[in-house]
């Protein structure tokens, strides 16, 4: 017994924040300080090409840390929640046998819940009635299939966050089953995870939100999405998962000279701050996290490294 290896931490470090907060920036100095691998979180940075409108790690900061579930899908694949969590979990598994510690970081908190309850065991899509939902959703609008969801279930109905794919699948499942895609349990998850989540003041957040969004323009982003309208049609309904992705319709359309540069920046902020809203709603009732300063929250990560994984920090 005595030469065996002592058992791994089974806790997860996880770190989240809305957008524009600053948590890929604060996940790479806790990650060189403690020679932390990042397994990214986030519903977009997955695609191949979207690189700008995304903030993605640039090749420099992939260099100095490694990073995982970048880039490994097509713009054309949707990728889901069931996806990212089995590709999630292979990561930190894989990090864990190297002998590291895995950062989960990313501020999609749908994929976050999936990793921290396990995967909804709920049953496979059929895809004729998923079908008939879609050309239902093309002709009647997101806010009717929402106002019947809400009708019989509110919880679930402001679970699907405004998301088109998940309106169409609950009301799928529910019209084949009787019951919405959460009431159907999870199977265990593979991890514990220690949940550290932070934001900024108000003011500070919509001015960091302002400056990146001018950045990214300034960066080619109305190139990139013009980039993504040739390789998918923004207008498919329901819209391909990718044109989901916060800024790239407004974006695209600077591309084409329907919108103005500073009218699509004043859209994106605006969008930004309101997703900024359901994300950390989602953090506090989704993830059960108390939401901290960024200096509360370095501290937090750093105390559990400590702690669990006998790291030294700074």
């Amino acid at each position: 017994m005595g030469g065996m290896p002592a058992p791994r931490p089974t806790t997860v470090p996880l770190l989240t924040a809305p957008t524009a907060a600053g948590k890929s920036a604060l996940a790479l100095e806790l990650a060189r300080e403690s020679g932390l691998e990042i397994v990214s979180a986030d519903a977009f940075t997955v695609y191949r090409g979207l690189d700008i409108g995304t903030a993605k790690p640039t090749p420099a900061e992939r260099e100095a840390v490694p990073h995982h579930l970048l880039d490994v899908a097509d713009v054309s694949e949707n990728y889901d929640v069931a996806r990212y969590v089995q590709e999630a979990e292979a990561a930190i598994a894989g990090v864990l046998e190297r002998g590291r510690v895995p950062l989960v970081v990313g501020g999609t908190t749908f994929y976050l819940a999936a990793l921290l309850r396990g995967l909804p065991l709920t049953p496979p899509a059929d895809p004729g009635v998923r079908a008939a939902v879609e050309a239902e959703l093309a002709q009647r609008g997101l806010d009717a299939l929402l106002a019947d969801i809400a009708a019989t279930d509110p919880a679930e109905a402001a679970r699907m966050e405004r998301n088109p794919r998940r309106v169409v699948r609950a009301t799928e499942v529910y019209r084949r089953t009787g019951q919405y895609p959460g009431s159907f349990g999870n199977r265990p998850p593979r991890f514990q995870y220690a949940v550290t989540a932070f934001t900024r003041p108000g003011p500070e957040l919509e001015a960091r939100m302002a400056a990146r969004v001018g950045a990214m323009f300034a960066a080619g982003w109305a190139g990139e999405a013009a980039w993504l309208a040739s390789q998918l049609d923004p207008e498919t309904l329901p819209r391909p998962t990718v044109w989901q992705a916060l800024g790239y319709r407004e974006a695209w359309a600077v591309s084409t000279g329907q919108l103005g540069e500073a009218e699509a920046t004043a859209r994106v902020v605006l969008a930004s701050r309101q997703y900024a809203k359901r994300q950390l709603t989602a953090m506090r009732s989704q993830l059960g996290a108390q939401v901290l300063t960024p200096q509360d929250a370095a501290k937090q990560v750093r105390e559990h490294l400590s702690a669990a994984y006998k790291l030294s920090v700074n």
